[in-house]
């Protein structure tokens, strides 16, 4: 998709946006080559597959070139290009009914456990980034849980390995892996009360 004018690779992004804008499809195109590589990385780190992300990269490009003359220059065009990205996978979660955020149990019992799902209205691209900033937030939190219940967490439910596997790579027992889970569970949901009140993680996003 990149010019070959090697004139275009020298210019600041305002000024292949300027171009673009009046019809230079050699500027649209330095313009979307030079931020693909960083588009594919925030897709990758949403859908958390290769092919899905590439896909909706490429939708997310179609969409910013057909929209570029709507684009005011009120911020970066790389945050511009970013929020489409981010609303692209998040319909991409919607429509492959992946939108699950976090799971945390209430109690030990399965049957009560709480679910926290992306709203299923079509998200705006100050939405999208709303919930990228949630989701920044969650990582910091998880970081700071302590190491020996963070690994029992981080293996249960982020990479979602079975509570066997999960016990034996700890070298502890399936019942004090279960009893680590539920106090790394306990003592996030501590800490993410601590940015969104007791009414929840959309508080965040008010």
């Amino acid at each position: 998709m990149r010019s070959g004018n090697p004139a275009l690779g020298r210019l600041v992004d305002d000024e292949l946006v300027l171009l673009a804008q009046r019809g230079d499809n050699e500027a649209s195109g330095e313009l979307m080559e030079r931020h693909q590589s960083a588009c594919k990385r925030l897709a990758y780190s949403v859908l958390r597959d290769k092919q899905d992300a590439e896909d909706e990269v490429q939708n997310a490009m179609w969409k910013a070139y057909e929209h570029l003359g709507q684009f005011q220059r009120d911020a970066k065009f790389s945050t511009w290009l970013s929020r489409i990205v981010l609303n692209q996978c998040l319909m991409r979660l919607r429509k492959d009914k992946r939108a699950r955020f976090l799971y945390l149990d209430e109690g030990v019992a399965a049957e009560e456990v709480a679910r926290l799902d992306l709203p299923d209205e079509g998200a705006t691209p100050e939405a999208a980034l709303a919930q990228s900033e949630i989701g920044a937030v969650l990582k910091t939190e998880i970081r700071r849980i302590p190491p020996k219940l963070r690994d029992v967490f981080v293996m249960r439910d982020v990479e979602e390995r079975p509570m066997p596997e999960v016990a034996d790579k700890l070298g502890i027992s399936i019942a004090a892996a279960k009893s680590r889970l539920l106090r790394a569970r306990l003592e996030l949901r501590s800490r993410m009360e601590k940015h969104t009140g007791r009414l929840g993680l959309a508080t965040l996003t008010a």
